[in-house]
């Protein structure tokens, strides 16, 4: 994660020194055709990164683990805690775990060499596109993908790189919902068992008045810790990407 930051900031400090002696926006016409001035470059590359984020997370491992992470917390019925900030947090931080075999690759064979000026920019795409293409269509339902293909015209795919990111994304997206909602049950089937055994109880002793979520909730924290929850929890989820086992 460093080197992509430090990346990142290597990229738009040259940018910057340079458009300081440069009009705000230029544009001039040629036999190839319209260039945009340095300064307009940066104007475009600073609008693209109020969306960034929202791209980067849903090209990650990140959207299964906080949807995991939200059907655990309601298994359990704490409400809020742990707070939706925590489980952010640690959504993110086992994200940026999983994701470093690919980032770390990204890295080597697109973004250093492209720093070092050993590599067109166009180049150090494809090969970043290549290999953040292997790791989406791994993860991705084969019928998801060919939801998307259908309903975009296309004909069969040859290859991982042939497929185009707009149907690539939202097919990995639905294919990360329907894993993550699968675990979710899985997850919340023993508590909702306890529930159901607490609530037998108390009416099978006359005790309606009493909550059954009040006495079934220590019973579920007992169990949870007993079972070193987070560590399973956490641990099963990266092992869903091949990691761990």
């Amino acid at each position: 994660m460093k080197r992509l930051l430090l990346a990142a900031l290597l990229l738009l400090l040259p940018l910057a020194a340079h458009a300081q002696g440069l009009p705000a926006i230029s544009l001039t016409e040629g036999p190839e055709g319209t260039s945009y001035s340095l300064s307009l470059q940066i104007v475009a590359l600073m609008t693209a990164l109020t969306v960034l984020p929202s791209i980067l997370l849903g090209m990650t491992a990140f959207t299964r683990i906080i949807i995991v992470l939200s059907i655990l917390r309601q298994a359990l019925g704490t409400q809020q805690t742990p707070p939706n900030q925590v489980l952010v947090a640690l959504a993110l931080f086992l994200t940026f775990f999983i994701m470093q075999p690919t980032f770390t690759q990204v890295y080597d064979q697109a973004l250093s060499p492209y720093l070092d000026g050993q590599m067109e920019a166009q180049p150090a795409f494809d090969a970043a596109s290549h290999i953040v293409k292997g790791f989406l269509i791994e993860n991705t339902r084969q019928n998801d993908l060919l939801m998307f293909q259908h309903l975009a015209g296309d004909a069969p795919y040859a290859n991982n790189d042939a497929v185009p990111l707009p149907v690539l994304l939202p097919a990995y997206m639905t294919s990360e919902l329907k894993t993550a909602f699968q675990i979710g049950f899985l997850i919340y089937l023993p508590f909702l068992v306890i529930d159901m055994v607490v609530a037998s109880i108390l009416m099978a002793l006359g005790m309606m008045m009493l909550s059954p979520m009040l006495v079934s909730l220590p019973l579920k924290l007992l169990l949870f810790v007993l079972v070193d929850g987070w560590a399973l929890t956490v641990g099963s989820l990266a092992a869903t990407y091949g990691l761990g086992g």
